[in-house]
């Protein structure tokens, strides 16, 4: 086996393609999508060319790996904020609140980075587009289920306006504090919610 397949050392050996897109993703998410090329992660992974075009075929590709592996870490965290919130559709919403608030005042906080991609990719028939767009739907989808049992007309009217107030809330972290954005998030879809049949 050449040395560039090897994993990395250490008690959690990932493998190469997982150390491919650990490398873009600190990379991707600090400078950018484009502005990131190929060699750079190969420089950054410690591997070959003939290696990383092995697991990518195109650095789209690994832009697409990128953005699906950020996708499951959201399904893994709302999940979470699903199970503590034990069926109670309100707490549901204030841990989501709280969660958006934590995430994008933290340092190192650069904006939600299926937003970023879509601003980097104009095409909507692109697969990144194409990959920000289904996990978008997915995110509507949860909201959706998340204010079902509060039996409001319309929950994927809702569900949209929650998206919108999400992502106002997100470039607000630039400017404020967790606690601030948290709530107002908080308040903005309680507004919402309480103002529906």
């Amino acid at each position: 086996m050449a040395k560039d397949e090897m994993s990395a050392p250490g008690p959690a050996k990932m493998s190469t393609r997982d150390r491919i897109i650990e490398a873009a993703t600190g990379l991707f998410y600090a400078q950018g999508l484009r502005a990131i090329s190929a060699d750079k992660i190969i420089e950054r992974t410690g591997i070959t060319k003939v290696t990383f075009y092995r697991h990518f075929r195109t650095k789209d590709d690994l832009v697409v790996a990128y953005l699906e592996q950020r996708s499951e870490q959201e399904r893994l965290d709302v999940a979470a904020i699903l199970t503590q919130a034990d069926g109670d559709p309100g707490q549901a919403i204030r841990l989501f609140a709280e969660s958006v608030g934590a995430a994008s005042c933290a340092p190192g906080f650069r904006g939600c980075p299926f937003i970023n991609a879509a601003a980097e990719y104009a095409d909507s028939d692109h697969p990144v587009r194409q990959t920000v767009a289904a996990h978008r739907n997915w995110f509507k989808t949860v909201l959706e289920e998340m204010i079902t049992p509060l039996g409001l007309a319309e929950p994927a009217s809702i569900a949209d306006q929650l998206i919108l107030i999400r992502d106002g809330a997100m470039v607000s972290g630039y400017l404020s504090d967790p606690t601030t954005v948290s709530q107002s998030l908080y308040r903005a879809a309680q507004a919402i919610i309480s103002s529906r049949p």
